[in-house]
């Protein structure tokens, strides 16, 4: 009797043993896990990190395995069990890791500098104050989404909505609105830029934008990597290829972003994190 195994989960064991056999017959310092956010749930995210997990095996003498997460919830999950030896992580999950889970940061991630977080309505809506959304009903992003998550429940303390859909992507979060499901949504200004045009006839406006900046996404490395080896990964990663380091998404030179206000909007908002789902949702 043949046993199938999931397609995704045949490839990354392929990934694994591939490398392996290309280190042989040379003992293995430990294993190395990358955790990172895979939305979409493809499989060229393999091809993203196989040289990179080349470049780490061969400099660390370690077995690298890749573990992407399809969603944040999932990923969060993974940090509180400290499963993934570095992270590649966005702002709202790295302060998670930073403030919860003793993960260091290492180096910053690409992305958008000056990311802020904003509110969207329909371009007709009669809101005009975020005061208004008082008894509707909002659409915010998943938990670990700096823009479609922390940052708006913050900016919402003290209201009570009707209830809060959460979206699995910016784009779903921007669909709700536009088919009147929701009032209002939590995105980025960049994910509004990018997704906005989409929905025509819609048209959207920004009703609301949270004036702090949003830090950087990090490499985080965790604490399970005993103090020395993450001083020597550290190295590692900063003498890689500069063609390489900018292939998984990270500055290899940068300077890690001041955390200390996400984290602070990550503390207060997890205090009434248990509620969200009830209807109506006081966020106090």
């Amino acid at each position: 009797m043949f046993l199938r195994f999931p397609r995704r989960l045949f490839l990354f064991n392929l990934l694994g043993l591939t490398f392996a056999a290309c280190q042989s017959p040379r003992e293995f310092e430990g294993t190395l896990t990358i955790g990172v956010i895979n939305y979409g749930g493809g499989e060229q995210i393999i091809k993203q990190y196989a040289r990179f997990n080349n470049y780490l095996g061969e400099k660390t003498n370690a077995l690298i395995q890749l573990e992407p997460a399809f969603n944040e919830n999932r990923a969060v999950e993974r940090l509180e069990a400290r499963a993934w030896s570095l992270a590649f992580a966005p702002p709202g999950l790295a302060a998670i890791a930073i403030a919860r889970h003793q993960y260091i940061p290492l180096f910053p991630l690409i992305g958008i500098n000056n990311l802020r977080s904003i509110f969207v309505v329909r371009k007709e809506s009669p809101i005009t104050e975020l005061k208004q959304l008082q008894g509707k009903t909002v659409a915010l992003g998943q938990l670990g989404s700096a823009t479609g998550y922390y940052f708006p429940l913050y900016n919402l303390f003290g209201t009570t909505l009707a209830e809060i859909l959460f979206a699995p992507t910016p784009k779903a979060a921007l669909e709700l609105v536009a088919q009147e499901k929701a009032i209002a949504c939590a995105v980025s200004e960049a994910e509004l830029s990018l997704y906005g045009s989409q929905f025509g006839p819609t048209e959207f406006r920004i009703l609301f934008k949270d004036p702090h900046y949003v830090p950087l996404g990090v490499v985080l490395i965790g604490p399970n990597v005993e103090r020395n080896r993450q001083e020597f990964i550290r190295k590692v990663m900063s003498e890689a290829p500069s063609d390489l380091a900018q292939e998984v998404g990270y500055v290899p030179n940068g300077q890690v972003p001041d955390y200390k206000y996400m984290i602070s909007v990550v503390d207060r908002v997890s205090s009434i994190t248990s509620g969200l789902r009830n209807k109506p949702v006081r966020i106090f």
